[in-house]
């Protein structure tokens, strides 16, 4: 078994599924695969019991527990496996032939001093992807030495290309598989950055490719009317999450959602009011969800 799992969450998207496959197997440095397929209904489970490669590994779920779920689904497997790292992925992520190498450079050159690090991600035409920039810290100028290495801090990321110590999993715990969609990385990685403090990085060196359909990102003023009920995972998520880090995080999360609401009367979009009701029924009911957050069990080896 390799030191490294690259955890890739798949749904109903084969073709790319088999593209991100062969981009792990390519990488310079060896890494296992755990697929988490998400009951998948277009031929994932034949192509994946086809495959002879005994560096990959799948578990198939019963049902589609979202993209959440199959993260923490793979997380808990990878740590509770023996891995010493782990390394996630959507099933549209394809990572350059050395995106782990340069991700295991970091490691070593802060002597595994960090949270979690997270790879650039670009769209197909080469420009960087919007829905997986990550926040920067305000400071990160103070911080020279680690700009020569192509290093900077962050506070939050994505789970396209995030890379972490299975340790830090034990510590942390597990991202909260009931978001479903959206916001489950936005929480976990705020978790180690901002309500743990522990040192995140931005490497430069380490790139994906991350074909989504578009590179729009997601505004709820502007999205297509067939993606607003979405919305209602990001909006809920998110006042779990930012409840979470105080009165700072509570006043911030208050703000944006604001923000938003005057972004959907000024802008020239459709459906204004049902897009402005997402939001605040959002920002009430969600002082109702509360999901416990799972640690893996004590005094389990990694």
């Amino acid at each position: 078994m390799n030191r490294i799992a690259a955890v890739v969450v798949t749904y109903n998207r084969m073709n790319m599924l088999k593209q991100c496959v062969e981009s792990l197997l390519s990488q310079t440095t060896l890494c296992d695969v755990l697929i988490i397929d998400n009951a998948s209904a277009d031929g994932t489970a034949e192509y994946l019991s086809g495959l002879k490669e005994e560096r990959i590994k799948f578990i198939r779920t019963s049902r589609n527990i979202g993209g959440a779920g199959g993260f923490n689904l793979g997380i808990r497997k990878a740590a509770e496996s023996g891995y010493e790292y782990i390394w996630t992925m959507d099933d549209d992520t394809f990572p350059k032939p050395d995106a782990l190498e340069k991700l295991l450079d970091a490691d070593n050159y802060l002597k595994g001093d960090y949270g979690f690090l997270s790879s650039v991600a670009l769209w197909i035409d080469g420009k960087g992807c919007k829905m997986n920039r990550q926040k920067m810290k305000k400071n990160s100028y103070d911080y020279a030495g680690l700009l020569e290495q192509g290093l900077i801090p962050v506070e939050q990321a994505t789970f396209v290309s995030l890379f972490l110590k299975a340790e830090t999993v034990k510590m942390a715990g597990l991202p909260v598989k009931e978001f479903f969609i959206w916001g489950d990385d936005l929480e976990y990685t705020r978790r180690l950055a901002v309500r743990m403090k522990m040192p995140c990085y931005l490497v430069g060196k380490s790139q994906v490719t991350h074909a989504m359909h578009t590179n729009n990102g997601s505004c709820i003023a502007t999205d297509v009317p067939e993606r607003i009920e979405r919305y209602r995972y990001a909006y809920r998520n998110e006042n779990f999450a930012y409840r979470y880090e105080g009165l700072k995080g509570i006043i911030y999360y208050v703000t944006k959602c604001c923000f938003n609401l005057v972004r959907i009367w000024v802008k020239n979009g459709n459906h204004k009011l049902r897009r402005s009701w997402i939001i605040l029924s959002q920002m009430i009911s969600g002082v109702c969800f509360n999901p416990e957050i799972e640690m893996l069990p004590q005094g389990k080896q990694i």
